[in-house]
């Protein structure tokens, strides 16, 4: 699944070697925290989130096959907390 996320957000960036992925296991989910360059945040959204829910739902939709929780938190590759 990771895989899959750090895929589909190199293919829509200009600077593809910024994305990091990084994997957050809780309890019953996991987040998969996506890393983009501050200046690559708006082509990650897209107008109105439209993008950003796009990734989300395709990364939920295969997660269903294996019945995982998942999330998706997109932030830019300055910030560390969570």
């Amino acid at each position: 699944m990771q895989e899959l996320v750090e895929f589909i957000a190199k293919s829509l960036v200009e600077h593809p070697e910024s994305i990091r992925v990084e994997q957050i296991q809780k309890e019953d989910e996991t987040v998969y925290r996506l890393y983009v360059a501050p200046e690559d945040m708006g082509r990650i959204i897209g107008k109105q989130g439209k993008i950003a829910k796009a990734i989300r739902t395709v990364v939920k939709a295969a997660a269903v096959k294996s019945g995982e929780r998942v999330y998706v938190d997109i932030t830019d590759g300055l910030t560390d907390e969570y």
